[in-house]
């Protein structure tokens, strides 16, 4: 019995100590394989993108409204710090900042064009790429029909 319970906290012990890799802007970073389970939605803008900038209060809104999706923006030129805070104040982006490149989780390299949105299933699987601007209704269908086939 002693030694159950002792595997038991070893256990414990390693699972709560590993270590975030991903960063997040502004907020504690996580663990990729906590998202397991989840879907997840990652959006590439940028401020010189003017579609990006008219779709972001649809992401925000999308996020709003479906909280069981872990919706991320990514800036197509890796701010960070306060030159980040003013790009996220100025243009509204209400919704997660992921600062680790998208390729270093799941293997999305940075898009051609912007803006670029990537729906990610519950595996970690990337489902769905979308390389125009969006609407909550269109993304509220796109995750409606991808739900349905899993």
């Amino acid at each position: 019995m002693k030694n159950k319970i002792i595997s038991l906290f070893c256990l414990f012990l390693l699972i709560s100590c590993q270590k975030a890799d991903i960063n997040l802007h502004n907020s504690k970073d996580i663990v990729s394989e906590n998202l397991k389970g989840q879907w997840v939605m990652i959006n590439y803008w940028a401020d010189w993108c003017p579609p990006c900038l008219k779709e972001m209060p649809e992401l925000v809104a999308f996020a709003s409204a479906n909280k069981d999706v872990q919706v991320f923006a990514f800036n197509f030129d890796q701010l960070d710090g306060e030159d980040l805070d003013y790009e996220i104040n100025k243009f509204g982006v209400d919704i997660i900042s992921i600062l680790t490149h998208p390729r270093d989780i799941w293997g999305i390299e940075s898009p051609a064009t912007l803006p670029a949105t990537y729906f990610i299933n519950p595996e970690g699987e990337i489902v769905q790429s979308l390389f125009r601007p969006q609407t909550q209704e269109t993304l509220e269908d796109i995750l409606r029909s991808l739900k349905e086939v899993l």
